[in-house]
């Protein structure tokens, strides 16, 4: 009886082509067609009687219309955070507080999956990305601080911490559960109270998170999301009962918000762009290092601000690295966000899929050697395959400017203070990775790197324990830790 041979796996097109589709189900999700504005513990229909619809990147399908407040749907939202920050909330022993915030973290576990499914559909990153990372960690930032809800003394001993009062929050498209978690626990945690404006083309999770606000029981109008684009923040940025305002977002947009309170008496912080630095040196362990760029700047496509989107080598490694990096990125899938199997999903709309290409263009014609994945892409949606730029220079666009998409400048060098006044010379500062088995070498560089955020031999490590922020161009104030609460307290 002749042997049966094992037969051979084809990898030539990458991993995809051995998997069979592996798609979430959406069975288990609720979205409504229309949403209204959650205000005062209720939906309230905007007063423009205007709505705008959410897209799924992937699809280009409508998911469901959204409300659009204007000045006044704002004005009440602000008022009613104010009564109940007057009435209720400031008055509320802390204990009783943190009860509350508790159970937003526990619906939030027991709703993980929904949350999971909706993020994915609405923004385009992989399930992956979203029911791992997102969801877990929005949980664990409610958790963190309904722990410190009633220990405020320890956090700021002999200083009497008193909340600030009404906190107007915004917020970006590419983390919107994980980003609306990061600003509303520390604030509901400190006694405040919160109105919160999510990116227009991202506002499902948030208002499926203002849901479980209301089956928590947490008094009426302690958090209030009004939905929009710019003149909806504008509003609320400009709002005289406004006592606090936290950015995410553009650094573009920050500058217009700084100067917008300037001369009044809110307190403000900002957590802008980024151009991350990813710095390997020939003594780190290459094969971790590789993933970890991967991590870096493919897997969550490039939509985060201190995604690793600059990346030095040092000189003797370098084409060993690239070698490496050329032959991981052929294994990666691009497509179907909702597939358990992919791992880069779409861009998050059909502008910032233009301005991403447009960045392409613009490397290719400053002169940068252009690699990317041979990997198919779907027809439908905005999909954008992992992308490298080689010999890149300081003086490149590519390097200088953030993209926001899976695009890759890679540089060389050969000494550390070379890589160290590279790193360095940008506009941003928000975060770096460094790469490499000697402690010295790391602490050297985190006492030098001008980032708010350095990580040794990992990369986009995140936990509520710990601050985040930046420096520069990418803002001020830090979120997440004891340094989270800081915001949103006075002496």
């Amino acid at each position: 009886m002749a042997k049966k041979e094992t037969p051979k796996l084809d990898f030539s097109k990458g991993w995809g082509s051995t998997f069979a589709p592996a798609p979430e189900s959406t069975s288990h999700i609720q979205v409504k067609k229309q949403y209204d504005l959650f205000i005062n513990g209720k939906w309230v229909k905007p007063e423009s009687g205007k709505y705008f619809p959410s897209i799924n990147p992937a699809t280009e399908q409508v998911i469901s219309s959204i409300a659009e407040a204007n000045e006044k749907d704002v004005n009440k939202a602000v008022k009613a955070a104010r009564d109940a920050y007057n009435k209720v909330w400031s008055k509320m022993p802390a204990k009783e507080r943190a009860k509350y915030i508790y159970r937003i973290a526990r619906t939030i576990q027991e709703r993980a999956r929904e949350f999971a499914v909706i993020e994915t559909m609405d923004g385009g990153k992989s399930i992956r990305e979203s029911r791992d990372i997102d969801v877990p960690l929005a949980a664990n930032h409610f958790f963190y601080y309904a722990g410190w809800a009633d220990k405020l003394e320890y956090a700021f001993p002999n200083r009497m911490p008193k909340p600030l009062g009404v906190a107007g929050q915004i917020i970006p498209w590419n983390f919107p559960l994980l980003m609306a978690a990061w600003k509303i626990a520390p604030a509901l945690a400190t006694g405040n109270t919160v109105v919160l404006k999510p990116a227009e083309t991202t506002s499902l999770t948030a208002l499926k998170l203002a849901e479980v606000i209301a089956d928590c029981g947490l008094p009426e109008g302690v958090v209030n999301i009004v939905t929009g684009a710019g003149k909806t923040g504008a509003a609320l940025v400009n709002h005289p009962d406004i006592d606090k305002i936290a950015f995410t977002g553009s650094t573009d947009v920050g500058k217009i918000i700084q100067r917008s309170i300037a001369g009044t008496s809110k307190k403000l912080t900002l957590e802008l762009g980024g151009k991350a630095a990813n710095i390997i040196f020939d003594d780190a362990p290459i094969n971790q290092a590789v993933e970890g760029i991967v991590n870096g700047i493919f897997f969550n496509q490039g939509h985060v601000c201190c995604a690793g989107s600059r990346l030095f080598v040092q000189e003797g490694i370098a084409d060993l690295v690239i070698s490496k990096l050329k032959d991981r990125m052929e294994t990666l899938i691009v497509g179907d966000p909702m597939d358990k199997n992919t791992d880069i999903g779409a861009i998050n709309s059909k502008e910032q899929l233009s301005k991403i290409n447009d960045y392409i263009s613009i490397g290719k014609n400053e002169g940068a050697e252009f690699y990317q994945s041979s990997c198919a892409i779907p027809k439908k949606g905005f999909f954008c395959r992992p992308t490298l730029f080689l010999n890149a220079s300081q003086s490149h666009r590519i390097v200088q400017e953030e993209i926001f998409g899976p695009v890759l400048a890679v540089q060389t060098f050969r000494t550390i203070e070379e890589v160290i006044e590279k790193a360095n010379n940008i506009p941003y500062g928000l975060s770096a990775g460094v790469w490499t088995d000697k402690g010295s070498k790391i602490f050297n560089l985190t006492t030098k790197l001008r980032a708010g955020v350095v990580w040794a031999n990992t990369y986009n490590k995140f936990d509520p324990t710990s601050p985040f922020g930046g420096y520069k161009e990418s803002g001020f104030g830090r979120e997440g830790g004891i340094h989270g609460l800081h915001s949103y307290v006075k002496f």
